[in-house]
């Protein structure tokens, strides 16, 4: 059977980030999962203004709304801004400097 879903419209609930991963005072993260389906896992993710700092397994996002930038410790530098289609590794260790909060929507392999 066929999906869809306005990523637009999902509604996600902002949570303060970890004292460990948030660089500046005030960040915040949301998630919405919206399918488990083909192998793959399939959300919503948005990230406030301010720094972060994280390693996350492999991962396609693409931006809808918002920018800033991600580096990692290899010399990678992902800007972001809508339409921005991004590919992160296992292991990446990244940085996250963003500007005016990010939407995306992300796409990773099932568990």
């Amino acid at each position: 059977m066929i999906q869809s879903f306005d990523a637009f419209d999902v509604a996600v609930s902002h949570e303060p980030m970890a004292a460990e991963a948030a660089l500046t005072d005030g960040v915040s993260t949301a998630i919405a999962e919206l399918t488990q389906d083909v192998g793959l896992e399939v959300g919503i993710w948005e990230h406030s203004v301010g720094n972060s700092h994280a390693s996350y397994g492999s991962e396609v996002f693409v931006i809808l709304e918002g920018r800033g930038r991600i580096t990692d410790t290899n010399g990678g530098v992902i800007e972001l801004k809508p339409g921005v289609v991004g590919v992160l590794h296992e292991g990446d260790d990244t940085t996250w400097e963003i500007t005016e909060k990010i939407r995306k929507v992300w796409i990773v392999r099932g568990s």
